[in-house]
């Protein structure tokens, strides 16, 4: 099985760098894991006024209200299959404040041909597009231009003014020799209010295509 990022990117999936290439590859009978370590020179919500509200967005484990620089940082990777047989792939990232560890999960599903939905939060409540495109110098860009929540049985789509894009792009540094990434959410009205920027190295592990149990999220969510 190809991972979810070849099978949407089809072709254009060879013009990634080869260590991104490596990096996207991972599927769920792949037979490895990874796990990255690293330090972000900032990572947060960059607005002060803002970060109590961060507190009331009724999705744990994604957008948090600290913010600072030369945060450690480390992810966990895990391709599998979700409950309705999806193809998907887990993160777990954490980010280490001084006295609180913050945690970011999403999982991404291929939910129909060439269509991939990001699922965020602890719950998988949040829900939003993802489009990936490869740039001439092999980096890959994310754009999250869509999002809803699911509220119990709700599916609420978030409007315009209340929405924001996700923009995110990854790349190999040959210089440090290790993964760099540039996450920044952008307000419409208001301009970014999440943000991370930094780089780690990774390494891959054995790993059968079961996804640990704590890594497990507290709720799947089918719809999209």
């Amino acid at each position: 099985m190809d991972s979810v990022y070849r099978q949407v990117l089809g072709p254009g999936f060879l013009r990634l760098q080869p260590q991104l290439q490596q990096y996207f590859s991972l599927a769920a009978d792949s037979g490895r894991s990874g796990e990255g370590t690293g330090v972000f020179t900032r990572a947060g919500c960059p607005r002060p006024w803002l970060r109590p509200l961060l507190r009331l967005v009724p999705v744990s484990n994604a957008f948090f209200p600290e913010y600072g620089s030369s945060v450690p940082f480390s992810i966990r990777n895990y391709a599998h299959r979700d409950p309705w047989g999806r193809p998907a792939l887990t993160a777990v990232r954490s980010f280490d404040f001084p006295g609180r560890r913050r945690i970011f999960e999403d999982t991404t599903v291929l939910t129909g041909p060439g269509i991939l939905t990001d699922y965020l939060g602890r719950r998988r409540n949040l829900a939003t597009d993802l489009l990936l495109r490869v740039s001439e110098d092999g980096h890959l860009h994310m754009k999250s231009p869509r999002s809803r929540l699911f509220l119990g049985p709700l599916r609420v789509p978030l409007p315009d003014f209340a929405g924001a894009d996700a923009q995110v792009e990854q790349w190999w540094d040959p210089q440090q020799e290790q993964f760099r990434i540039r996450a920044e959410v952008i307000q419409r009205q208001v301009g970014t209010v999440f943000e991370y920027d930094g780089s780690f190295t990774y390494a891959y592990r054995d790993y059968d295509g079961v996804l640990p149990a704590g890594v497990e999220p507290e709720r799947w969510q089918r719809r999209t």
